[in-house]
């Protein structure tokens, strides 16, 4: 094509395929070859070549080496595809550039190259890998006879390379096997001269492998044995596949007998050029032949005699026993079932055994039908079939395949099913009874504190609704009602540790305190037939690790012991500490200082058998419904991962004791109590809150008690109307105090939307409780739990508020 025809086109390329309209789609502004209407004339036809090329091209121009490809090189690219095209070649093909770059320069100086099946090391996918490519590299000029890049067609022949050397591969092996095998190998040209022998030859002929090719098989056989073989041989050459036997003599001088197979090999002209040969000795197994028949002949004398007594058990079984086809066409049935389902024989004998079967257990049927026609056995397979009164019974069958046909012996045990039902109808009724009267007692002892909670509150509202109340009383039935608050607060937070729903993370803590808090609870769970005892030493025991994790630990080891006192009994929760961690599952003692927990219940003991299972997930000696099986694993689980064990003494019928080990840590250092601030610390002085509460009671409280306080104050009921507020003027505000539960965006997703639009305005979340918080904790942000004080309020908003004029003014 003319030079002037191609730089006058409007549009470039017209053709390629797929490549042509990515590259006229490209961005060609960002690569160092400029816009497409700029392109050199050298480079547009060296474009139009490429693409119009069925073979694999690609073309690299100028200094940089812009890469451009055609479709067929496309595939080669693999995942580096997507940034190709105007790349680097140096860049895109970084893996391999040191060892092409030699054939690059020398295409670049004007000299043209070929190679075949050249290794090349590319990490094509990740990892490096051996690759092979026949390519070649010629210099690309221009209209003036310089060299302006360079062409290159490549085809890659990793798997002709790797396929050539498997190949070699197997034929170096082809020998190491034929010699190993005890048949003789060998391959005979139409000339009747051996090519090939394997090692057996010494065995049969006395004379080794080199020694037999190229000699005439008369040479190697006598007369009488060449005229046993020669019809073979023409037949062979022939194009026929030979088998025949012969006896052959051996160095012990008996003779022993020979299957002797010719198989005729064809060239690539398809005529023969040769059989090979292979030659098994076959006097054992003549032999074992003749032995076979005798034992034949007494097997079936046996037979009879044993058939005679099948016959027998067939006709007097109590059990059903059938033989029906794959596809149910029933063969043969015996007299049993007349009496177990009502049909005779004559009834039943060349009908389908589907008809008889129940409709829900009928694809299940067909399905077991045809595992055992791909041989399977089943112990035991359960179905429903139909009695010739019209009613359905439970037959349990074991099966096996044989000859064609299914052999099967069934036993009636719907009597057994029907009172095995009615015995689990009866359990769950007895497990939701046993649920719902501990869910009775939970509730209860919940229903109980707070109703003294509430009564103390309600007596308190009530009294200071009076008018002649003087100022002392007032303030201490305000004190009593504050007072009552906390206590609810803290009993709704046990009421979170015990259900696992706090954002937990491991801290000091003192066992004591953790064991005597839930010491408290243990009576809800235990029932009061069961006396608990909690003993706690004078010395305080601190360790590092998640506290609600630990009471979640004490309660299953307290539920797993009142279920082995079925309710009873006497329980004993011990703390004392120890300097070492005793030998435990294999593991030696640990000399350190630890804190001991021990449970001790006189319930019924473990069973010597389960001991080593009982820390497993899942498993449980209670009845269904009775467990999960995941109690003590978590136990063992939380000891473990604080750098503890868990001990188990048990004796069937005297009672088990669990004891969890922890490390024991260094006594905190003392909190120094802050000294309590002025009172002008809790006035606002002016700062601006954006309070977020979708609660309109609370939300009125909240922005008043502030207002009060000398905040201001702008209320949102949603995170949507926060960010609009936040849209006029984010400066106005100092600090956002949201609620976490609300509808629509919750105050986590608000915050960090904050985060991201102003990323230096504090926000402060309050919940009394969010799924949220409780999966992923708090994700940094200040939080303040429900119910909270006014003061409580005023000071973690004057804390971020300060916080943040503080860096401002360090210039953060």
């Amino acid at each position: 094509m003319p030079v002037e025809t191609i730089t006058s086109s409007t549009t470039f390329p017209k053709a390629g395929g797929e490549m042509g309209a990515l590259m006229r789609a490209h961005d060609w502004e960002r690569t160092p070859l400029g816009p497409i209407e700029g392109w050199p004339p050298a480079l547009k036809v060296a474009v139009n070549l490429i693409l119009a090329s069925p073979e694999s091209m690609f073309l690299a121009w100028g200094p940089e080496l812009t890469f451009l490809f055609n479709d067929t090189y496309r595939p080669i690219l693999g995942p580096r595809f997507s940034g190709a095209l105007g790349a680097s070649m140096p860049e895109l093909w970084f893996d391999a550039w040191q060892q092409v770059r030699p054939m690059v320069e020398l295409a670049l100086s004007g000299t043209a190259s070929r190679f075949d099946d050249l290794p090349l090391t590319m990490a094509r996918h990740g990892i490096e890998e051996e690759t092979w490519w026949s390519f070649s590299y010629s210099p690309l000029l221009d209209e003036f006879g310089e060299v302006v890049g360079l062409f290159c067609v490549t085809n890659e022949t990793t798997q002709r390379v790797l396929s050539e050397r498997a190949l070699k591969a197997r034929e170096a092996e082809l020998p190491l096997i034929t010699d190993a095998m005890p048949v003789l190998i060998a391959f005979i040209d139409r000339d009747l001269v051996y090519r090939f022998a394997n090692r057996a030859y010494e065995d049969w002929f006395f004379v080794t492998p080199d020694e037999v090719v190229g000699r005439h098989v008369r040479e190697l056989i006598d007369e009488a044995g060449y005229a046993a073989r020669e019809a073979a041989f023409a037949s062979a050459l022939a194009g026929e596949s030979v088998r025949l036997e012969l006896e052959w003599p051996c160095r012990a001088g008996h003779l022993r007998i020979a299957d002797i197979r010719y198989l005729p090999r064809r060239n690539d002209a398809g005529s023969v050029d040769g059989f090979y040969v292979f030659v098994h000795d076959v006097t054992d197994r003549k032999q074992a032949e003749r032995v076979l028949r005798e034992t034949n002949d007494a097997l079936e004398r046996r037979v009879a005699e044993r058939t005679l007594d099948r016959n027998a058990l067939w006709q007097l079984s109590s059990d059903i026993m059938l033989r029906c086809g794959f596809d149910g066409l029933i063969v043969a049935v015996n007299p049993a079932w007349e009496a177990v389902l009502g049909w005779s024989e004559e009834e039943l004998i060349g009908t389908n055994l589907f008809d008889l079967i129940h409709p829900d257990d009928m694809e299940r049927t067909i399905e077991g039908a045809q595992s055992s026609s791909e041989g399977e056995v089943f112990a035991r397979f359960d179905n429903r079939y139909r009695h010739k009164d019209g009613s359905y019974r439970w037959i349990s069958w074991s099966t096996r395949p044989d000859s064609g046909v299914i052999n099967a012996v069934g036993r009636d045990f719907t009597i057994e099913r029907e009172r095995s039902e009615a015995l689990k109808v009866a359990e769950e009724a007895l497990r939701q009874a046993q649920k719902m009267e501990a869910i009775g007692q939970l509730t209860g002892g919940v229903a109980h504190d707070f109703n003294n909670l509430l009564t103390v509150i309600k007596s308190s509202t009530d009294l200071l609704k009076r008018q002649d109340l003087p100022d002392e009383r007032r303030l201490r039935y305000v004190g009593a009602i504050s007072e009552t608050v906390d206590r609810a607060a803290k009993l709704t937070g046990q009421l979170l540790a015990f259900a696992r729903r706090q954002a937990l993370q491991p801290e000091v803590f003192e066992v004591g305190q953790n064991l005597t808090s839930v010491g408290d609870m243990v009576g809800t769970l235990t029932g009061s037939r069961i006396a608990v005892d909690v003993r706690v030493p004078g010395v305080a025991c601190f360790v590092d690790a998640d506290p609600s994790q630990f009471d979640t630990a004490i309660v299953n080891m307290v539920v797993n012991a009142r279920d082995a006192m079925d309710g009873e009994g006497r329980l004993v929760i011990e703390m004392k500490e120890v300097v070492a961690l005793p030998a435990l599952r294999g593991h030696g003692p640990v000399k350190a200082a630890y804190v001991a927990i021990a449970i001790a219940d006189t319930g019924k003991g473990i069973a010597d058998g389960d001991m080593d299972r009982i820390f497993e997930p899942f498993f449980t000696t209670k009845g269904v419904g009775h467990g999960t099986g995941l109690g003590l694993s978590q136990v063992f689980g939380f000891a473990k991962q604080s750098g503890g064990d868990v001990e188990v003494e048990s004796r069937p019928g005297h009672g088990t004791t669990f004891t969890m080990y922890l490390p024991r840590v260094a006594d905190p250092a003392p909190i120094v109590e802050a000294e309590a601030e002025p009172e002008p610390l809790v006035d606002g002085h002016g700062t601006c809150v954006l309070v977020v509460e979708d609660n309109r009671d609370v939300g009125t409280f909240a922005t008043q008690s502030l207002a009060e306080l000398g905040y201001g104050t702008i209320w949102a009921e949603n995170a949507e109307q926060a960010l609009a507020e936040l849209d006029k003027d984010a400066g106005r505000f100092d600090v956002v105090f949201s609620d976490v539960v609300m509808p629509g965006m919750n105050g986590i997703d608000l915050g960090h939307e904050i985060r991201r639009r102003y990323h230096d305005l504090p926000v402060v979340l309050t919940s009394g409780y969010s799924h949220v918080l409780a999966k992923n904790g708090t994700y940094g942000f200040e939080l303040l739990h429900k119910p909270y004080s006014v003061e409580q309020l005023s000071r973690i908003l004057r804390k971020v508020s300060i916080w943040r004029r503080r860096k401002g003014m360090l210039g953060a």
